[in-house]
């Protein structure tokens, strides 16, 4: 029986790829899936520590709003 991945929600792609890790075309239709809906924002490398700092900050900040919601 073939599963279809487009009918399964996030969460249920999710957990199938969790609990069949050698499923390759599960892997891919949730890396697919979860790439085309990611914010097509890219951001420089950090070139300095005053950077590397800064960036330390926002993801503390983003993740504390993410806990928060």
């Amino acid at each position: 029986m073939q599963l279809d991945f487009n009918a399964m929600t996030k969460t249920e792609l999710r957990a199938y790829v969790i609990a069949h890790p050698d499923d390759k075309e599960a892997f891919h239709a949730f890396v697919d899936r979860f790439t085309s809906e990611a914010p097509p924002k890219t951001f420089d490398i950090p070139k300095s520590n005053a950077e590397i700092q800064e960036v330390e900050i926002l993801i503390k900040r983003k993740l504390g709003e993410l806990k928060r919601s």
